[in-house]
């Protein structure tokens, strides 16, 4: 199992690399590249947000679980 701080690591790393695909898509789409960080970031700031909902939900429910030892 990762520490705690790798885990971080990921995320954060994943996430910059999220930012940056959005970012060229966006800008590819849009031709503007003040635009298409806005959209980058708004897009990973409402990401996280969701997911971390998402999480919170998905502990509450029970199915696929394994019993604790």
């Amino acid at each position: 199992m990762d520490t705690k701080i790798r885990t971080i690591a990921k995320a954060a790393t994943w996430q910059i690399l999220g930012l940056f695909t959005m970012s060229a898509l966006a800008f590819w789409q849009t031709g503007s590249i003040g635009g298409a960080v806005s959209l980058a970031l708004s897009a990973s700031l409402t990401s996280i947000g969701f997911y971390v909902l998402h999480e919170r939900a998905w502990g509450h429910i029970r199915w696929g679980r394994k019993a604790r030892a």
